[in-house]
């Protein structure tokens, strides 16, 4: 929480993405994460003298890609920077980056906070290698440098200072996460390193229009880690100008553990950097074609879902933003209802049962291993009244996770499931109840209406789920 509200809060964003392309950037080392320390390296990767970079196209594209999801204009005449700053963890001494050609420049990402929608401005979209990683607690006097990451493509998606709180950036973060996602470019893993977030933060008195000093925090690793560093943060900005004492500019780091920040170092400006064109790799073009090309390959983004889930297929506002949060979501409701127009029920069946057993084997729709068709199949025998929803959702679905050869209707019948609509049947229950409870007939009867349904549940137990 914000201690003083007669301070507007400032903040820029930049997020870097991994991008899932098979090798690096620069040459054809592995970019997979989470093999053994040093095993995806070589003299390019290790920067040994003589050795010369080649481009992944693959990166371009996946650059271009993003950028049109979010309405950039893409520089089609481009070339590579180095970015001269020392880092045990980077091996030439340099970063190969972007700096006065960025890829994407301008475009929007928007956001929802309590009901309200806003776009918040990118400044640019630019490619750059990734460093190598310095592991501290491997050895107690020394530490070690992993480069398996080193070389690896990322994209630093740099916002403008659009945003004025930490509840906005919360939802920023979570917005990229899923168009990365959605365009599968990045997994989004924030825990694995694979997409990392730096805050730029500042605070003006209301009205003002001058930008305050600002600090950047670095490397947060998690959205909720995005959220509460911001709130630290700008608490100890607005200390500090309480007390009459001056901002510095800073580079900061989040510490999770005891929810502080903490100085690194004083703030580079880009002149640190001493940029210059890499003269090891030529400039590049992005051909009318190629962009096409790239523009024909994109999905159907989640606004555009949303709107035809809403006033096609008449499902609610959260329905649709629920569906269309995680991709993943999206194709199994998609290929569901290719067998089935009952929309709002696969919905229920998504939200309820199938994400059950997802968070139960920790697990996403990747790893469910019932079929669309067998859903459908489902949702059939709930809608011809064959079954209810609870005895589907519960005996017949458990029944499909242990044998998924089967049909659900093969299994209802098996396990004598079908429900029982012949009235006079149904009867039978409902009189053997009455009969069982004459005192809570006389309390019914006395005007205890809300009975009715402990009646109902006695009909459904007696008949093991079968009344209809």
């Amino acid at each position: 929480m914000i201690k003083n509200d007669k301070y507007q809060v400032v903040i820029g964003l930049e997020v870097h993405a991994q991008l899932l392309t098979k090798s690096k950037l620069f040459c054809g080392d592995s970019a997979t994460f989470g093999a053994a320390p040093n095993t995806h390296i070589s003299p390019i990767t290790l920067a040994h003298p003589g050795t010369l970079p080649m481009m992944n196209k693959q990166a371009i594209e996946y650059a271009v890609k993003l950028g049109l999801a979010l309405n950039c204009d893409i520089e089609q005449q481009n070339y590579f920077a180095r970015k001269n700053y020392f880092y045990p963890d980077l091996p030439k001494g340099y970063q190969v980056s972007q700096h006065t050609t960025p890829i994407c420049k301008n475009g929007t990402v928007r956001i929802k906070v309590d009901n309200a929608e806003r776009h918040i401005r990118l400044n640019r979209i630019h490619m750059e290698e990734d460093a190598g990683k310095s592991l501290h607690d491997v050895d107690e006097l020394y530490t070690a440098i992993d480069l398996n990451r080193a070389g690896v493509p990322l994209l630093e998606i740099v916002s403008e200072p659009d945003l004025h709180s930490s509840e906005e950036a919360f939802a920023y973060v979570t917005e990229l996460r899923r168009l990365v996602r959605w365009l599968n470019i990045c997994d989004g893993n924030m825990e694995e390193g694979s997409m990392r977030c730096d805050a730029n933060i500042s605070i003006r008195l209301k009205g003002e229009t001058t930008l305050g000093t600002r600090v950047e925090v670095k490397n947060l690793n998690s959205i909720r880690n995005v959220k509460r560093a911001i709130d630290v943060e700008v608490n100890r900005l607005i200390d500090i100008v309480e007390k009459g004492e001056k901002v510095l500019q800073q580079t900061r780091s989040y510490d999770a553990d005891n929810n502080t920040t903490f100085s690194l170092r004083s703030k580079e400006e880009a002149d640190d950097y001493r940029y210059f064109a890499d003269p090891d790799l030529t400039p590049f073009n992005i051909s009318d074609e190629f962009l096409q090309q790239v523009k024909t390959s994109l999905p159907t983004l989640p606004e555009e879902l949303e709107k035809k889930y809403t006033t096609l297929f008449n499902l609610p506002v959260y329905d649709a933003q629920v569906i269309c949060g995680d991709k993943l979501l999206v194709d199994f409701f998609e290929a569901t209802i290719q067998y089935t127009q009952h929309y709002k029920a696969v919905v229920n069946w998504l939200m309820g049962p199938i994400k059950s057993y997802c968070n139960e084997k920790n697990t996403d729709l990747s790893g469910f291993p019932l079929s669309p068709k067998k859903i459908s199949a489902l949702i059939q025998l709930v809608d011809d009244g064959k079954v209810n929803f609870s005895i589907a959702s519960s005996k017949i679905f458990n029944a499909l996770l242990t044998d998924t050869q089967q049909e659900p209707s093969q299994i209802a019948t098996t396990l004598n499931l079908l429900q029982e609509s012949d009235s006079s049947s149904v009867a039978v229950w409902v009189d053997e109840v009455i009969a069982k409870l004459p005192a809570k007939v006389k309390e019914y009867q006395s005007g205890k209406k809300g009975l009715i349904g402990m009646f109902a549940g006695e009909v459904k137990k007696l008949s093991k789920g079968k009344a209809d």
